[in-house]
């Protein structure tokens, strides 16, 4: 009888994947809602597993924590993957920047806890960064190709603009506040079609000035009586 590769035997079974999506699905509402001092307990109760099956994936908070950010962030990735072949290029872009307001519901809910999950080491940033930066150039690239949106933008400044919307406006209802603040900040990368139109206007009132002074009726003379 065969025996089972090392290869095979390294990979987790289903049941165990299948254990540990349920963790982190259920931990990204759980601390979204909660923030950091969330209970685990609430966590692995939302999953529908014992908190042994928890703490088996992720021995600590931290590690949790970090998980579920890097899933987030790796979704937003495969969904940007997604959009490109799926709609418009400026209605991808502006879905996938919707889709991080969601994500950064679910960041500001951990940031504590993410401070200790890479404490002394930016591996994480910097994962996150390469990731975000990647997605949005592909779907950037696409609608400049189209000729859909100004070509002077880069990724990082879309990301920054988009960090800036989310993090100046966490009051009650900012995440409604924000996606009116993504579609504005899409329109305003728009090409504009008609650049010529205020020439045209200027051209026009000339136009309607000269008609104006062709129209005008002449001062009456008043006639010469004659003697």
């Amino acid at each position: 009888m065969a025996r089972p590769s090392a290869e095979a035997a390294r990979r987790p079974r289903a049941d165990a994947v299948r254990n540990r999506e349920r963790v982190l699905e259920a931990a990204k509402a759980v601390f979204s809602a909660g923030g950091p001092d969330a209970s685990l307990e609430a966590v692995a109760r939302r999953a529908g597993v014992g908190i042994g099956t928890l703490y088996r994936h992720f021995p600590t908070r931290e590690t949790l924590f970090e998980a579920v950010y890097r899933r987030e962030v790796e979704q937003l990735g495969e969904l940007a993957d997604a959009l490109k072949g799926a709609v418009a290029p400026v209605e991808a872009l502006r879905r996938w920047l919707r889709s991080n307001v969601e994500f950064v519901a679910t960041k500001k809910g951990m940031v504590a806890a993410l401070a200790l999950a890479v404490h002394g080491s930016s591996e994480l940033y910097a994962y996150t960064f390469d990731r975000l930066t990647k997605a949005v150039g592909a779907l950037l690239d696409r609608a400049v190709a189209a000729g859909e949106i100004r070509s002077d933008i880069s990724p990082e400044d879309v990301l920054r603009a988009l960090a800036g919307m989310s993090y100046m406006h966490d009051q009650p209802g900012w995440r409604e506040s924000v996606l009116r603040l993504v579609d504005v900040f899409v329109d305003g990368l728009r090409v504009k079609t008609h650049v010529d139109r205020p020439t045209r206007l200027v051209s026009r009132r000339r136009d309607d000035a000269k008609e104006s002074v062709k129209r005008r009726p002449r001062p009456h003379r008043a006639r010469k009586s004659r003697k």
